[in-house]
């Protein structure tokens, strides 16, 4: 058996107990006791509208200044790719519906 097996599971060390202590039910609590003696907690303020949004742009700047943009020619050989794809995948559709219009037109004669 290892250790820790080996010690009661009611058995609480000092460590643990300090664990236990600091729940964060322990805040309410105190809030209910400030209460009941009649005083008035605590009121966490917050930034006003435009103290959020300016910290929203500054962060926003922060993060752009991380990211790892392509170079001109990363950027222009991946353009030729999708027009490359768009292209092919264009001309597929436009040989599938040539393809759909001369069936229906030959069931079409065909039964007329």
């Amino acid at each position: 058996m290892a250790e820790n097996e080996k010690l009661d599971p009611m058995e609480t060390t000092e460590s643990e107990t300090v664990e236990t202590v600091d729940t964060p039910e322990a805040p309410v609590k105190k809030e209910k006791a400030e209460k009941k003696a009649g005083k008035k907690p605590e009121k966490k303020s917050k930034p006003g509208v435009f103290a959020r949004i300016g910290q929203w742009f500054k962060e926003t700047k922060a993060e752009l200044k991380k990211v790892q943009w392509p170079t001109w020619k990363q950027t222009l050989n991946n353009t030729l790719i999708v027009l490359a794809f768009c292209v092919v995948v264009g001309v597929c559709i436009f040989a599938f519906d040539k393809l759909a219009d001369g069936l229906l037109k030959a069931l079409i004669d065909l039964f007329h």
